[in-house]
């Protein structure tokens, strides 16, 4: 029986939690799971079950401790995502998150949070457009979006933002005009006469500010003249009609600054009557002179057009692409490599915009890595579709990383096999720099979900079997059925995604890493002696480690069948706990998941020699995918009979136990 003292404990306990609001709780946490980088462990006391939120790092709450008020997590170097949750905190009144390395866009549902007063997301790598949403914050008085990525234009809702004294956007890359009434329409404000619609007067509308910053953007057109107030340091660094000379040079702008500069160059052409009078006594010449000038002038320019297409012929045939070598203070030395441009002819290109508007604004985030973020989406009449987008910057994407890039592409498009990932396309876009691949989108998720997340029952034991064959099936095709063969970069549960019948089909979503180390290791072995760079045969190919990945299936065996992460803190790593059991017949069923109600013994003993095979210290002596495919196949009975069987084994344990 449960002991009074342990009741009460768990009473208390009880009380506690239930005193906070579950939802903010919900919202915090949610934010924890966002973040995949915390080098400070900023975040590592946020634990509803161990402490009250009221006592985490960098959470402020109420006088009555029932709500959260207050959030500065400022200069800790988190890196990862805003999470759509942070509306659930209602009572938030500032939130402060300068200084880190925060991705991705600002949610929309951010825009909930009503009673913000303080918000504070500056210095960060924060991209796409400021959500209009952001006109809902009525009591807002502070927001500060300086020094991150992003773009689009300036929404015209904070024109309503009445309390709103300090706004700073400086440091981004918006576009478009400042949000402003004309002349006319600013002289109605001052009259009361748009009291009821300020929203389309933008900052001629808003009461005056105390900081404005505007400055290191890509506004266009002039200064409205309601903003005179406003100190002109505040648009520095713009595409504006300002006299000015601290506004960006016109290459920078585009062709709406070109077009100003062009209006003064016609005034420096003469008109025809000044005109040396030389030039009428051309006319005097000759009529046989000027038809043999001029047929002698067709001919020679016909052998040059001739001579053009014939060089241009013959370089089509040797396309090449122009990388940077190196990059220094002012310029960029440049060098020509020869690739395979027929690489990627039969691949879809899709544009940013498509997969933009098919994941949600690329809101929509299932994954990511360091490197890497996977999202979800829906293509217009299509598939669900998996996109996955590498986080470099433009600056940091050398031209080593693009060809790994298309190799990469090239490679995962002859892909073809009901257990593996089907690649559908890839972006490939310089402004915004964006490089992604779309995938397939498999619905069940990953299989370390299910295994270590999973709600409700968990896999039974025919059910384990089935995905374990389809993996060894698309490790065979992969490794024996391709020419050259393909390996997955980091075979685990992760890179095991179920479809609706739970059918498995690997995704390598980790090659990005591939390409970083291959790129790093391979930049240094490249001469850049001469104008043209050879490819050595150590970048010619995806690095293929068979070897590699059937050790890791060895392991992933395991981690289907006992349930148990390949490491953990408590009981170390999975194959030194298991070794002790897999040889011997009258302890191997110790390997088996306790949360299963039955299994086959004899399905047991089968994958307990693959995973020898698999793990063998000799890696000469492990065997290959397609042998160990067959003796899966032959040794697992996946029938339905096979389970009715199974649950008398797992009884005898039971009963032995």
């Amino acid at each position: 029986m449960i002991s009074l003292p342990l009741l009460l404990g768990l009473g208390l306990f009880f009380t506690d939690c239930f005193a906070f609001p579950l939802n903010e709780v919900e919202a915090l946490t949610a934010f924890k799971r966002a973040i995949f980088e915390d080098p400070l462990l900023v975040l590592s006391n946020w634990n509803p079950l161990v402490s009250d939120p009221c006592n985490w790092s960098g959470v402020y709450c109420s006088n009555a401790g029932d709500h959260v008020v207050k959030i500065n997590i400022s200069d800790a170097s988190i890196k990862g995502f805003i999470a759509p949750e942070f509306h659930k905190l209602s009572a938030l009144q500032e939130l402060h998150l300068h200084g880190n390395l925060l991705i991705g866009s600002i949610p929309k549902e951010i825009g909930l949070l009503t009673n913000l007063k303080v918000l504070d997301l500056g210095s960060n790598q924060l991209t796409g457009s400021i959500p209009h949403e952001i006109g809902n914050f009525t009591g807002i008085q502070k927001i500060n979006l300086q020094s991150n990525v992003l773009t689009g234009k300036l929404p015209y809702e904070l024109g309503t933002l009445r309390y709103l004294e300090e706004l700073r956007v400086d440091r981004n890359k918006l576009l478009g005009t400042i949000p402003a009434a004309n002349a006319s329409d600013f002289s109605a404000v001052k009259h009361g006469m748009y009291a009821s619609n300020a929203s389309h007067l933008g900052f001629c509308g808003a009461y005056q500010l105390k900081v404005f910053d505007l400055s290191h953007n890509f506004f266009v057109g002039s200064i409205p003249g309601c903003l005179d107030y406003v100190p002109r340091s505040s648009f520095l660094g713009n595409c504006l009609q300002d006299k000015d000379p601290k506004q960006r040079p016109a290459a920078q702008c585009g062709a709406a600054s070109l077009n100003k500069t062009h209006a003064g160059v016609n005034t420096k052409h003469r008109p025809v009557e000044d005109r040396p009078s030389g030039h009428q006594s051309r006319s005097s010449k000759p009529v046989w002179i000027l038809v043999l000038e001029i047929v002698t002038g067709f001919l020679i320019g016909s052998l040059f057009v001739v001579a053009v297409f014939t060089i241009a012929h013959k370089w089509k045939r040797r396309p090449s692409i122009i990388i940077p070598w190196k990059k220094s203070s002012s310029t960029k030395d440049y060098m020509t490599m020869y690739i395979d441009s027929e690489a990627m002819k039969d691949v879809v290109s899709y544009s940013r915009e498509e997969l933009e508007l098919a994941c949600e604004d690329f809101s929509n985030i299932i994954g990511s890595s360091l490197d890497s973020v996977v999202y979800k989406g829906t293509m217009k009449g299509g598939p669900e579709i998996a996109v996955i987008s590498f986080c470099i910057k433009e600056d940091q994407w050398t031209g080593y990383l693009e060809l790994y890039f298309q190799k990469e592409v090239a490679d995962l498009a002859r892909l073809n096999h009901e257990n593996t990932g089907k690649l559908l396309g890839y972006c490939r876009e310089s402004s915004p720099f964006t490089r992604m691949l779309v995938f397939e989108y498999a619905s069940n998720g990953t299989l370390h979900e299910h295994l270590h997340y999973g709600e409700g029952c968990p896999f039974s034991w025919t059910r384990r079997m089935k995905i374990i064959i389809g993996i060894a099936r698309g490790l065979k095709y992969l490794h024996t059925q391709l020419d050259p063969p393909f390996t997955i970069s980091e075979l685990n549960s992760s890179s095991v995604y179920l479809t609706d019948d739970f059918s498995p089909k690997l995704v390598d979503f980790e090659c990005w890493k591939t390409i970083i180390s291959r790129s790093e290791k391979s930049s240094g072995t490249i001469s850049n002696e001469g104008a043209v760079c050879i490819l050595p045969s150590s970048m010619e190919g995806r690095h293929l480690d068979v070897q590699g990945n059937i050790y890791a299936f060895g392991i992933l065996l395991l981690e289907v069948v006992s349930g148990r992460p390949p490491y953990c803190k408590e009981k170390g790593c999975l194959v030194d706990w298991a070794k002790e059991f897999l040889e011997i017949p009258d302890v191997m069923s110790y390997v088996v998941d306790r949360e299963l109600k039955h299994f086959r013994y004899e399905d047991l003993k089968v994958i307990c020699e693959v995973v020898n095979l698999c793990i063998h210290p000799n890696s000469c002596r492990r065997t290959t995918m397609r042998e160990l495919c067959s003796t899966l196949e032959n040794g697992i009975d996946t029938s339905v009979s096979a389970e009715m069987k199974s649950s008398l084994a797992w009884a005898e344990l039971a009963l032995g136990l």
